[in-house]
């Protein structure tokens, strides 16, 4: 199918990630699935799709932009680690100034955890993804797949933070201010914490093991 596969799962990916939390669909869709089971099949569906069209990426036919060479595999394999930890510490927290934040009525402005780092990991870890697999593929399906991803990442932050201002007014610059005056590190991390570390450990060497049965196409040298 080469192009017109890729541009379908091009069109599929970005109608499926924005039509369904769009009003009026995202109450209609939550009413009858329930905000947690929402979640989860919006989570769901968004990754089956990006499966496809990284797949559709690697059926397209294959128009070099840049010659491979064997030092860019080692790209994607150092910047993955510090991706699965930026999603452990992510997935699942408060973070009231970005997306997929939960329970956010427990953020601590004090205590802001990789929120000090960025106000959007989430963000942070896609547009890292997608840079570093752009280096090893050269070639302009998975070109235009890996630097879409990047260019949405960054574009996306500036967006969430304007519609965060205009919802939460002078709270979002208040606690902006709060979250810049604590501290980077500390080292007194919780059980919570630590364990979060373990699973972002466990995700990139999991990446690793499956990486070729999901993809068709080893990480390692």
């Amino acid at each position: 199918m080469g192009w017109f596969e890729f541009s379908l799962a091009y069109v599929v990916f970005f109608l499926s990630h924005s039509l369904p939390v769009r009003p009026p669909l995202r109450p209609w869709f939550q009413a009858r699935l329930g905000v947690s089971g929402f979640t989860l099949t919006y989570s769901a569906l968004s990754l089956a799709v990006l499966a496809w069209l990284t797949v559709a990426a690697g059926r397209a036919p294959h128009v070099t932009l840049w010659d491979w060479a064997p030092w860019q595999v080692h790209v994607p394999l150092t910047v993955m680690g510090p991706v699965c930890l930026i999603l452990a510490l992510s997935i699942g927290r408060p973070n009231p100034l970005s997306f997929g934040g939960a329970r956010n009525d427990r953020f601590d402005p004090a205590r802001p955890g990789i929120v000090r780092w960025s106000r959007h990991p989430l963000l942070l870890a896609l547009a890292l993804w997608a840079t570093a697999h752009v280096v090893p593929n050269g070639d302009l399906a998975h070109a235009i797949l890996f630097g879409t991803f990047a260019a949405f990442a960054l574009l996306g932050g500036r967006l969430i933070d304007r519609r965060k201002r205009r919802e939460m007014g002078p709270e979002w610059q208040n606690l902006r201010m709060v979250i810049a005056g604590a501290p980077f590190l500390s080292w007194r991390a919780s059980g919570e914490t630590v364990a979060r570390l373990g699973v972002g450990i466990v995700l990139y060497a999991t990446l690793l093991w499956a990486h070729p049965v999901l993809f068709g196409v080893s990480p390692l040298p």
